[in-house]
């Protein structure tokens, strides 16, 4: 394979490359905390992989060009552009991990840094985890993509040693016949099993060889700046329209992955060629630099949101309680703490870690460079082994912790809130709501719907149960407030339309249980309802806000019991609940002039609030910062009958 063949000049530094790297690492960021309008921020790490395709092959081929290429020195470039800041994250990460994480967590945690120092993580992840399915429980779900990415260039170069070796003037036909294929395979293999399809390095291979094929100028070169710029903006809007519509619902890979792709490749293709606007756009140096900070942003920022979510980084509860809890709710403090700690990890990593090592006095090359990585990998790998055979230390522990901190998330609390049938969550439609199971009235019984989100649902099974001589119905879906006009999903929407306009005028009830997880934009809307309701004759009651922890209310205890300290949940509590609770029992006696039931006052009326759901103290009231189990909801239910207020 001689120059000629390839014919790839020296690569120059293109800024607009380090600001796509920006879009992609944004875009992963901002689905990962949960922003809703990005619901397909994950295909960033697609954006990454064209990227990275198209930048180590323009490097290699230029290398092979002037018969300079090496595999060893190729190997060394590898290990200096991801160990030393990967390693560095897995072992500040790890202090955390073995403070915090609960004996099985710490278990699973070894397994996965086992396989992320081995590069493998994303066959672990695959037999382990779904990467939409409760991902918080796995702090290096990220380095699935390291791992994909290191086994594509741990076989490139022997691909191309291969090529030089038998089909010397076949370099081309080789990559597309390689790039179809794969792309094939991930389109079949979606179909079939999409987690399988998600993380397997044949169904994504082609996204780098896609970069592959640009760094081989395989695609025509736009030399009208008109051209170029109609392909950026293209581009650049295929990648917005992957972003902003995708979700964990779409289809992915497969050929879903083209449309971020070959954005990207467009941005990346056009630019080659000469300036466009885009490309203006994104050498904008905030956007450079976030470019140049991208790995280790996106080494720290999931570890980062998965410590924030375990309520042991800042809570709202560390601010003053006097403020307004509509100028900084508990999720949107979140969100600016993960942001900017993640923020303040990547700068730091790539200035003491990242230019240390690969350019700087930290620079090491030859063997030196295998030893050095090769021994920090075998410590790792060490201490990995030991967490895990040592089953995470469960000393740490004592067993009352622990068996407080398993309310953790318990999936037997889908089954009392009737998932996928009356309470329709993110996995499912509203399609598939039943309405003959939710909505059946009873004759000769007072038929009552509870209407609302997910903290309807939890507490559906309470009223059912202990409300004997009544028939309690449910319809509920998630994050949706039982209005008229809610501003949650479309199945939300569906939903509160159907029941308002459709099923409570034709069928009479003897009164509407409206509970929500409430926030002060809902209160305008609520006073809407609450006179529509009025109108149409329709009984309402309105149940306020329960209390609400920075952390899972069972790991905050487990961590009070285990550290001996007994006040350490009542310091996690975010002061939003008792504010909003204040408010809207105030509108409920001035200006709504319905029952209001405030499980916030029958939960922390006393001197202190009630955390456990039996007198053993061994059943947490919840199963995360918000929500009651179903023993926390029948414990308040029967307490409010007990007195009299149901």
């Amino acid at each position: 394979m001689d120059g000629a063949t390839v014919g790839r000049p020296a690569l120059a530094y293109r800024a607009d490359i380090d600001g796509l790297r920006a879009v992609a690492v944004l875009s992963v960021l901002a689905f990962h905390i949960e922003l809703t309008q990005f619901s397909g921020g994950f295909v960033g790490v697609d954006v990454f992989f064209v990227i990275s395709g198209y930048l180590i092959s323009s490097i290699v081929f230029s290398e092979i060009a002037d018969s300079r290429f090496s595999v060893i020195r190729f190997y060394e470039r590898r290990i200096r552009r991801i160990f030393p800041a990967l390693f560095a994250m897995l072992a500040v990460f790890s202090v955390f991990a073995a403070i915090y994480l609960l004996p099985n967590e710490l278990a699973d945690y070894g397994k996965s840094m086992l396989s992320a120092t081995a590069s493998f993580s994303n066959f672990y992840f695959w037999r382990h985890s779904g990467y939409f399915d409760a991902p918080l429980s796995q702090p290096l779900l990220h380095t699935w993509s390291l791992a994909v990415e290191e086994q594509f260039y741990i076989t490139f170069p022997l691909f191309l040693v291969l090529v030089r070796r038998f089909f010397p003037s076949r370099l081309r036909l080789s990559v597309v016949v390689l790039f179809f294929a794969s792309l094939l395979g991930s389109a079949i293999v979606v179909a079939q099993n999409q987690s399988t399809a998600f993380y397997m390095p044949y169904t994504r291979a082609w996204e780098l060889l896609l970069g592959t094929m640009l760094s081989l100028g395989m695609f025509p070169r736009l030399q009208l700046a008109w051209l170029r710029n109609l392909a950026t903006l293209a581009g650049i809007g295929m990648i917005a329209f992957s972003v902003l519509t995708f979700s964990e619902n779409t289809l992915f890979p497969g050929l879903s992955a083209l449309v971020p792709c070959l954005g990207s490749a467009l941005i990346i293709g056009a630019g080659e060629a000469g300036p466009t606007l885009v490309g203006a756009i994104l050498s904008w140096r905030p956007f450079v630099f976030t470019g140049l900070i991208s790995y280790s942003l996106y080494l720290w920022h999931w570890p980062v949101i998965v410590l924030q979510h375990m309520g042991v980084l800042f809570g709202v509860s560390t601010l003053t309680s006097h403020y307004h809890g509509s100028m900084l709710t508990a999720r949107r403090f979140d969100m600016l703490i993960e942001v900017s700690v993640s923020l303040l990890l990547a700068v730091l990593s790539w200035r003491f870690v990242e230019r240390p090592f690969r350019s700087g006095r930290l620079r090491v090359n030859g063997p030196p460079l295998f030893a050095l990585a090769g021994g920090a990998a075998v410590v790792l790998m060490a201490l990995s082994s030991w967490t895990v055979l040592a089953g995470g230390f469960h000393g740490r522990f004592p067993a009352n912790a622990v068996q407080v901190a398993s309310g953790l998330n318990n999936s037997d609390e889908d089954k009392s809130r009737r998932t996928g049938v009356c309470f329709i969550d993110p996995e499912v439609h509203f399609k598939d709501f039943n309405y003959r199971v939710c909505l059946s009235q009873e004759a000769g019984k007072k038929n009552f719907l509870v209407l609302g989100d997910s903290h309807a649902a939890m507490l559906w099974s309470a009223f059912s149960s202990s409300l004997a001589i009544t028939n309690v119905m449910q319809a509920s879906s998630s994050a949706c407030a039982p209005v008229l006009h809610p501003s949650g999903s479309l199945d939300c929407k569906k939903m509160m339309a159907y029941i308002f306009q459709t099923y409570l005028p034709a069928h009479p009830v003897q009164g509407v249980l409206l509970v929500a997880k409430w926030s002060p934009k809902d209160l305008d809307e609520l006073t809407a309802t609450i006179a529509w309701a009025r109108e149409h004759h329709v009984p309402v009651t309105v149940f306020g806000p329960v209390p609400e922890y920075d952390g899972p209310l069972p790991r905050l205890l487990a961590y009070s019991i285990a550290w001996n300290k007994p006040g350490f949940a009542s310091q996690h509590r975010v002061p939003n609940s008792k504010i909003l609770d204040a408010e809207m029992q105030g509108l409920a006696a001035n200006t709504w002039h319905v029952p209001y039931i405030s499980l916030y006052q029958e939960i922390c009326g006393g001197e202190v609030c009630v955390e456990y759901a039996d007198t053993d103290r061994t059943i947490p009231l919840m199963i995360d910062r918000d929500h009651l189990s179903r023993y926390g909801a029948t414990f308040v239910v029967r307490r409010l009958i007990e007195k009299g207020k149901l």
